[in-house]
C-alpha cells in the first residue's frame, strides 16, 4: 500500500515538472523601443581666422573662393570645412553618416552668428560670410540669441516630442548650450566622450567612429560632467588602401 502512495507521489511530481516544462508562468513583454529620431546641430567655424582671410583676397583663385564670389554661392557645410579643417569635417562626416531624423527633416544643422540654424547644403555668398563673421558667439548678445531661439522653436515643433537634438560642439562654456537648453530642455545631448578633448582630437574622433560605423555615447546636458581630463591620444587613423587596378590584357 505505501508502495502504491510513493509511485502514485513520483508520478505527480513528473507531470507537475513537465506541465511547467511545456507551459512555463506567464512573462511580461518588452516591447524593443525603435532607434531614436535624432538630429545634429553642428557649431559654425570661425569666420575671422587667416583660413578666412585667404577666402576674401580678391587675388584668390582656387575653386571655393570663386564659387563664394558668383551670385549663387558654395555650400556652407564645404565653407566651415575649410576654414575649420578636421573638426568640421569630421562633424559633418558624423552627422550624416548617423542622423535620424523625422520624415522631411534634415539631420544636419549648422548654429550660425547671425541666421540661427542653416542646413549643411545651404549657399552662402562672400558678403554672406562677412557678415557671419562680425556677430560674435555670445549668448547675451540678441543678434545671435534671436535668430538661433527662432529657428531652434521651429525646428523642435516640426520634430516633435519623440526626437533627440544632438549638440557637436564645445559644451565647456554656455555660448551654445545656454541657448539650446532654453527650448530643448531635457532632449539636448552630447558624445560623452567629447569631455576633456580639444578640437582636432573630437575631429579625429569622429572621422574614426564614421570610419568603423560606430556611435559615441550621447548624454543629456544637465547633470552631465562637462569638464574633465584629457583622454588618451588617439591612435593613428589607418585609412583603407584603394583596390590595385585589374592588369589589361594588350
Amino acid at each position: 500500500m505505501r508502495k502504491c502512495l510513493r509511485r502514485r507521489r513520483r508520478m505527480r511530481r513528473r507531470i507537475t515538472v513537465v506541465s511547467k516544462q511545456n507551459h512555463p508562468a506567464p512573462i511580461l513583454e518588452t516591447m524593443s523601443s525603435p532607434a531614436a529620431r535624432r538630429v545634429f546641430l553642428l557649431s559654425p567655424a570661425h569666420c575671422g581666422g587667416e583660413r578666412a582671410k585667404l577666402l576674401f583676397r580678391p587675388q584668390a583663385r582656387f575653386e571655393l573662393a570663386v564659387q563664394l564670389r558668383t551670385p549663387m554661392g558654395a555650400p556652407l557645410g564645404e565653407v566651415f570645412q575649410f576654414l575649420s579643417g578636421l573638426y568640421f569635417r569630421g562633424k559633418l562626416a558624423y552627422a550624416h553618416r548617423f542622423a535620424n531624423p523625422p520624415a522631411d527633416i534634415r539631420g544636419q544643422w549648422i548654429i550660425t552668428t547671425n541666421r540661427g540654424l542653416l542646413p549643411a547644403d545651404t549657399y552662402v555668398t562672400l558678403s554672406e560670410l562677412a557678415k557671419m563673421g562680425r556677430v560674435p558667439i555670445d549668448a547675451e548678445d540678441a543678434r545671435y540669441r534671436r535668430p538661433l531661439k527662432r529657428s531652434l522653436i521651429e525646428l523642435n515643433q516640426r520634430c516633435g516630442d519623440a526626437c533627440e537634438f544632438v549638440l557637436l560642439g564645445s559644451i565647456a562654456t554656455g555660448k551654445y548650450v545656454d541657448v539650446l537648453r532654453h527650448v530643448l530642455g531635457s532632449r539636448l545631448r552630447f558624445p560623452a566622450e567629447f569631455v576633456g578633448r580639444g578640437d582636432m582630437s573630437r575631429g579625429g574622433l569622429m572621422l574614426r567612429c564614421v570610419d568603423e560605423g560606430r556611435e559615441l555615447t550621447y548624454v543629456e546636458i544637465d547633470g552631465a560632467t562637462r569638464h574633465g581630463t584629457r583622454p588618451p591620444k588617439l591612435q593613428r587613423r589607418v585609412l583603407p588602401r584603394p583596390s590595385a587596378p585589374l592588369n589589361r590584357m594588350p
